[in-house]
C-alpha cells in the first residue's frame, strides 16, 4: 500500500530547525524524515518562500547561520518538485476563501495541497481536526506518520 501524499507547510520545515521548542522540533523532524522515507512529501513554491524568509529572519547572520546553509535547505527541499503558482492554485484558493472563510495565504496552502493530490496538510498553524474538500490537517505534534501510514 502507498502511504498518503502530505503536503507540508512551512512551519513545520521551519521547527525542524529551531531548537527553542526541542519536542516541536522532534515532532516535526520526525514527520519529515518520515516524508523523505516514504516518499510522500509535498510542497509549493510559497511554502520554499515562507521558509527561507522566516528562516534568514529566525536564524540569519545576527542567528548565527549562514545565508548559504539556509539555502541548502532550500535545495534540497526542491527535490520535492514544488510546483509553480498557477491560475488553478489562484482560482481554488479564492474558492476556499470564499467557502471557509479562510486567509488568503492559508487558502492558497490548501489549494496548492488540493493540486496535488495530498490527503493530509501538516501545519502548526491551521488547527488540527480541520478538512477541506478532502484535505485533513494534522499537526506533527497531536498525530504519527503511522497514524496516517495505513489509511
Amino acid at each position: 500500500m502507498t502511504a498518503p501524499l502530505v503536503f507540508v507547510d512551512s512551519g513545520v520545515l521551519l521547527a525542524t530547525v529551531d531548537g527553542a521548542d526541542p519536542a516541536r522540533q522532534t515532532a516535526a523532524r520526525t514527520w519529515v524524515a518520515w516524508c523523505w522515507q516514504a516518499r510522500t512529501g509535498r510542497i509549493s513554491t510559497q511554502v520554499l518562500n515562507e521558509f527561507y524568509n522566516a528562516a534568514m529572519q529566525r536564524f540569519g547572520r545576527a542567528g548565527g547561520v549562514s545565508p548559504a546553509h539556509i539555502r541548502t535547505h532550500v535545495r534540497r527541499l526542491r527535490e520535492w518538485q514544488p510546483p509553480h503558482l498557477d491560475r488553478y492554485a489562484v482560482d481554488g484558493a479564492w474558492d476556499l476563501q470564499d467557502r471557509h472563510g479562510l486567509s488568503y495565504w492559508t487558502a492558497l496552502i490548501v489549494s496548492s495541497a488540493q493540486q496535488q493530490g495530498c490527503s493530509h496538510l501538516l501545519s502548526l498553524e491551521i488547527p488540527a481536526g480541520q478538512s477541506f474538500d478532502g484535505v485533513q490537517v494534522i499537526s506533527p505534534q497531536g498525530a504519527q506518520p503511522t497514524d496516517i501510514a495505513s489509511t
